[in-house]
């Protein structure tokens, strides 16, 4: 009972604390993933066991330069720098992708871990913070819309999982994930999406369904990704940041991994409309 009263007490404080941010202003929601970023590549580091500060330097000056000096209208190839920077992460994403099901449990040098940690977590929280903008203007309710898939699709997982699971997903790297799970939180949260396309026009029923498919299905990669380094770590949990919950990236490791892949979405609909 008091471990409930723990996961739900520090639940409700990251909910309250990402809604203040959200709206707040722009600033408050960058800044905040900026620090989330921080401690992800912090938990990171230890679990993949790279030394130094070096990376956490090379996110700053990232994070600098694509949130306050390319999105600049002065600034002449700024689309160009920024599909640079996600056809780079997503690229490091789908490595981590063929990491994640081969059966060796092959160890990254220096190098790789750098680059893994930089893109996957720093390019994750780079693009999860554009997300929001749209004409240059902060869209509020599609980030927070992107928040909510998220949730829907972990809590309707867990619910159909515990009840119903039966198939196991990947016992390799998460014992406890079930296919039925899994499909269970995909249609609640297209369920989630079909509705908020009623209220949120910015973009069109079928896009937010469409969206909640790629963020559901790439979120849960990246839960899996995430999984993979803490059991080579031999740990359960990245950090213990968040009393009950584990650490930062166990709370960011499906939102972070999705966020690249959202923002090409959003783009793409963009383009076509």
């Amino acid at each position: 009972m008091r471990e409930i009263l723990r996961r739900a007490i520090t639940g409700a404080v990251y909910i309250i604390l990402l809604l203040s941010a959200v709206f707040l202003s722009s600033d408050a929601f960058d800044f905040l993933f900026m620090t989330f970023g921080l401690i992800c590549l912090y938990e990171y580091k230890r679990l993949v066991a790279l030394k130094g500060y070096h990376i956490f330097i090379a996110y700053l000056a990232l994070w600098w330069v694509f949130i306050y000096l390319v999105p600049d209208q002065a600034f002449v190839n700024n689309e160009i720098l920024i599909n640079i920077l996600m056809l780079v992460t997503i690229i490091v994403d789908i490595g981590l992708l063929f990491y994640l099901f081969t059966k060796k449990e092959k160890g990254f040098n220096t190098f790789r871990k750098f680059v893994i940690g930089l893109f996957y977590i720093g390019g994750g929280c780079i693009f999860l913070t554009m997300i929001p903008y749209k004409d240059n203007a902060f869209a509020k309710y599609l980030i927070m819309g992107i928040f909510i898939l998220i949730w829907v699709n972990d809590t309707f997982a867990y619910i159909v999982g515990s009840a119903i699971g039966r198939t196991k997903l990947y016992t390799a790297v998460s014992p406890k994930k079930t296919i039925e799970g899994t499909i269970g939180g995909l249609i609640f949260a297209l369920l989630a999406a079909y509705i908020m396309g009623q209220y949120e026009p910015i973009i069109n029923p079928s896009q937010w369904m469409i969206l909640a498919a790629v963020v559901v299905i790439t979120g849960s990669l990246g839960d899996l990704v995430e999984s993979k380094f803490k059991r080579s770590a031999g740990v359960k949990d990245s950090g213990a940041i968040l009393p009950g919950h584990g650490g930062m990236l166990d709370r960011l490791d499906s939102l972070v991994f999705a966020a690249p892949f959202a923002y090409l979405m959003l783009n793409i609909f963009a383009y076509v409309s």
